[in-house]
């Protein structure tokens, strides 16, 4: 008898872990080939009205645009976004992870192994692996100089898997200067990426200040030195009568014409306010309409209109001022202060530019590139770059990459197997071989023969513990990583074994999916 309303579903005990287990697997399988940087592409394609086209290698946007049906594969969509939300990096090797623990568990769990047995061995591999990973860790601290260029390092090595790969370098010291004028602060926000289609991506380059994609007003000073800014979100377009869906009655055009007079003389009062801060800038969210830009011209105050809600925000925060929707108080508004405000050209459009900012280390990174969905990845490869070096500046420590890491991690976790007694030490084996998938995608991806590869660097371990080989995708061999200068952060390899480690553990412990019935309507 089902104590379950008529119309829900039940799986229970293999079924379920079954149903959990290949779930999980085919979404670590579908990223599986963007991993490395010789990963591939995927073209996501909307179902919506315009059809919209992404083309992506980054493992949290495939798997946020993906509709999953299946509970598991959910879980490892959840912990990409939160490896893309708490380091930015890393989102395809955490999922590719966790699918290989959950392949290794299955394997476990047809051989009559308990799911607890299997879990706790997991655990005690993960604190091992994590001891190891912060002992192969490397902190020049100390050393601003070998600092950089570890920053710069780790910078080549994100945008190596990613569409910049060609100007990899260009975008690394674009990506590392950027970072390092927030002097540890951490704050992205202050950095501005402006896409503008046309040119090459070589083209794109760092300018300190703030950028807003927005033109000047008609007959209005094309450049201000010395500028106070009122940012406001008003509205600046009722000197003309719009009056919707109510009915005025009038007994002649005379008083249309006082209704008109008396909007405009209420817009020219407002505009008195505003002109009273003792400004020479005006940034308004909204629309300004003709009568008042013609009151600013002049005044000589230059004023922008449609300043986009993200670029105010932005220009708020990075010229210090407060956005002001009333202007009764001067001196209670906080104007934004910079040194000169001027036009600029970029392409065939022009943009207005502050530079000299209140927030000294805000910085604007103009993209450019043959289309819009070139620019698309090309900030998302490059916000991934800018997360990874912000997270690297708050913990100092680097680890090498190319799968040394994980070779490093899966030697230290085979070797305590070896001496662990009962059946959790099969559970160890199991995580020591899923951290060496993680290496063997990134052979198999470049078109190499990945078990020649990862034999000779579990050798190459075992025979030395202070080795640096990893893979050389470039050469398709075995190469010293130190010597490559291919490392990673320390901060993005930690998350990954930790949160990949937590969802397996999670799906492990599943033994029933119960799927609830739709609420019928009521006739």
């Amino acid at each position: 008898m089902s104590v379950l309303q008529q119309g829900a579903t039940e799986e229970k005990g293999e079924n379920a872990r079954l149903a959990a287990f290949v779930g999980a697997m085919a979404i670590a399988d579908m990223v599986k080939t963007t991993l490395g940087p010789k990963g591939m592409d995927k073209i996501l394609q909307s179902m919506g009205r315009g059809h919209e086209v992404v083309v992506t290698n980054d493992g949290a946007t495939i798997l946020k645009s993906l509709y999953v049906d299946n509970p598991a594969a959910k879980v490892l969509v959840d912990i990409s976004k939160v490896q893309d939300a708490e380091v930015g990096d890393g989102t395809t090797s955490v999922v590719v992870l966790a699918g290989e623990l959950l392949r290794e568990a299955e394997k476990m769990v047809l051989q009559k192994i308990h799911p607890m047995t299997i879990i706790s061995g997991f655990r005690e591999s993960c604190e091992l692996a994590n001891k190891r990973l912060e002992a192969v860790s490397i902190n020049n601290e100390k050393d601003e100089k070998k600092f950089r260029q570890d920053l710069l390092n780790i910078a080549r090595t994100t945008l190596s898997s990613k569409i910049l790969t060609h100007d990899k370098d260009h975008f690394a010291e674009l990506a590392v200067d950027a970072v390092l004028r927030l002097r540890g602060s951490g704050n992205l926000e202050a950095i501005n990426i402006l896409k503008k289609p046309g040119g090459t991506l070589r083209e794109s380059f760092l300018d300190e200040g703030f950028i807003l994609d927005k033109r000047i007003g008609v007959g209005q000073p094309k450049r201000v030195e010395d500028a106070k800014i009122l940012v406001a979100n008003t509205p600046m377009d009722t000197d003309k009568i719009k009056i919707y869906g109510a009915r005025v009655r009038v007994d002649s055009m005379q008083k249309v014409a006082d209704i008109e007079k008396a909007e405009k003389e209420k817009m020219h009062d407002k505009v008195k306010a505003i002109c009273a801060h003792g400004i020479n800038c005006f940034v308004n969210r909204q629309l300004v309409y003709n009568y008042p830009e013609e009151l600013f011209a002049d005044a000589g105050i230059m004023a922008i209109e449609h300043a986009d809600f993200d670029g105010i925000e932005r220009l708020a925060l990075v010229t210090g001022g407060e956005i002001a929707s009333t202007f009764e108080t001067p001196e209670a508004v906080k104007l934004g202060r910079c040194k000169v405000i001027e036009e600029i050209m970029i392409g065939e459009d022009k943009l207005v530019h502050f530079s000299g900012v209140a927030l000294g280390e805000a910085c604007t990174i103009v993209l450019r590139g043959a289309s819009s969905h070139v620019l698309d990845e090309a900030e998302r490869s490059l916000h991934d770059a800018l997360c990874v070096l912000a997270a690297t500046v708050k913990d100092k420590r680097v680890v090498l990459g190319g799968g040394f890491p994980e070779m490093a991690m899966a030697r230290v976790v085979g070797e305590a197997a070896a001496t662990t007694p009962g059946k959790r030490s099969l559970a160890m084996e199991a995580f020591s071989a899923a951290l060496r998938a993680i290496p063997a995608t990134i052979c198999d991806n470049a078109g190499l023969d990945s078990a020649e590869l990862i034999s000779q660097l579990r050798a190459a371990h075992a025979a030395d513990g202070a080795t640096a080989s990893g893979v050389d995708v470039i050469t398709g061999g075995v190469g010293d990583m130190n010597k490559l200068g291919i490392y990673e952060s320390f901060r993005v390899k930690q998350q990954v074994l930790l949160s990949a480690t937590e969802a397996a553990e999670m799906i492990l412990r599943v033994d029933d999916i119960v799927k609830c019935a739709p609420r019928q309507r009521q006739e």
